[in-house]
């Protein structure tokens, strides 16, 4: 069982693919992670979002510890922002590619697979079970996620951020690679005036019902 949920940032998809992966015992991977981890070696290694060396950053995902996705180091919104541009780059998406197939082609608990990103249900497991895609209005988004650095004690200003999202909106769903858009078979959710998880989550449970009544 595969599952893929899509999404913009900040529009609830990981909180989502958390929760569903839990209540079936699968395992998750964020995709997005694994473009932000690269986006902060090469932070590392003096790049900036003018100034990125293809060669480099096919070299940073071809060579990616996946121990590196789990730092908080990755979850700022500077991160944040190189990985947009970072993924962008056709190279780097295929050297990532293979990795979340085999993921999901083999997770390690055998049971099944639940994973977030930009294009998991259009081009990374277009054959996925269930597909999912989570939206919600900008300023909503842009809210939620100063409101979560503030909490992680970063200094960030909602004007800053919602300028911020939108270039990465922008960059996300016009590049020529994989932009980010809903799979033909998608069930789309409008998170803007959802406000608890647990209601997104029981929405979502019950299309899993629907589509696949063994897995509940």
């Amino acid at each position: 069982m595969i599952i893929a949920i899509d999404g913009s940032a900040a529009s609830g998809k990981g909180t989502l693919a958390k929760r569903v992966a839990a209540e079936f015992g699968y395992d998750y991977l964020d995709t997005g992670a694994l473009y932000r981890a690269v986006a902060l070696r090469l932070l590392n290694a003096g790049a900036n979002s003018n100034k990125i060396d293809e060669k480099q950053a096919v070299n940073a995902a071809s060579t990616l510890n996946l121990l590196l996705t789990q730092t908080a180091e990755i979850r700022t919104d500077k991160v944040a922002a190189l990985a947009s541009i970072v993924a962008a780059i056709g190279p780097v998406r295929a050297e990532l590619l293979a990795l979340q197939r085999a993921f999901a082609a083999a997770p390690p608990s055998g049971r099944g697979a639940v994973l977030d990103g930009r294009d998991i249900g259009t081009i990374v497991l277009p054959d996925a079970n269930v597909k999912f895609f989570i939206d919600a209005d900008l300023d909503i988004r842009a809210e939620r996620r100063t409101k979560e650095l503030l909490q992680a004690e970063q200094s960030v200003m909602f004007r800053d951020v919602l300028a911020d999202m939108k270039a990465r909106d922008d960059r996300d769903r016009t590049r020529s690679v994989a932009p980010l858009k809903a799979a033909d078979d998608a069930i789309t959710i409008d998170t803007s005036k959802m406000d608890a998880s647990a209601v997104v989550l029981a929405l979502a449970l019950s299309h899993i019902d629907r589509v696949c009544p063994s897995e509940q």
